[in-house]
């Protein structure tokens, strides 16, 4: 008697069903080259532009990336590394500088849409050896201790002083509150602000 076997069928379970979603999903992926479409835009090629600033008072003239950060554009092209990389999200605040005046996050703001504009960073605070009075009552106070966020949080306090959110320390931790210190020196750092503002 002839006996016909029943199809071996494998079994299903969570190691094969991972297994055949890997390839299904390497598959698709592929595809698009395999059916002779051009591969992504060299991440290289973008276009330039030529970016005319005043940088702590000094005139400056740099060509960028277009989708060079003012951030990287002062780090890796002026060399003023006294403004940190932290998040680069706009999360925390290392970044801050002053732009026409107004504080802004570095990160998230493009280089070449600023062409005209006045820069001030951490090294543009100092009045030749005679530190700004912020810079001051941060050693005065002993308003940091990693010293990472420092810069990006003496550059928020000057806005926060020029702007005139001042008036108490719930007033000035409400408008420091986008700049993080790691290390908690938040009632230092609100007491030199405050020191700063008062001129004493």
């Amino acid at each position: 008697m002839r006996r016909t076997l029943a199809p071996v069928r494998p079994e299903l379970n969570r190691r094969t069903f991972v297994g055949a979603s890997f390839a299904v999903t390497g598959a698709v992926a592929a595809s698009p080259l395999l059916a002779g479409c051009s591969a992504p835009e060299d991440p290289d090629s973008g276009q330039t532009a030529r970016v005319r600033l005043q940088v702590n008072g000094q005139p400056t003239d740099v060509t960028v990336d277009t989708r060079t950060s003012l951030l990287d554009m002062l780090r890796e092209d002026l060399n003023l590394t006294g403004t940190k990389k932290g998040c680069d999200q706009g999360a925390c605040g290392a970044c801050t500088v002053l732009l026409d005046g107004k504080r802004v996050v570095s990160c998230l703001t493009l280089a070449a849409m600023h062409d005209g504009a006045e820069i001030r960073t951490i090294e543009g605070l100092a009045d030749g050896g005679r530190l700004h009075p912020l810079q001051q009552a941060f050693i005065d106070t002993d308003a940091f201790q990693c010293g990472y966020c420092t810069s990006g949080q003496i550059m928020s306090g000057v806005g926060c002083i020029a702007e005139g959110h001042v008036g108490s320390d719930a007033e000035i931790r409400e408008w420091m509150s986008g700049n993080i210190c790691r290390c908690g020196a938040y009632t230092n750092i609100v007491a030199a602000v405050s020191k700063a503002a008062r001129g004493v």
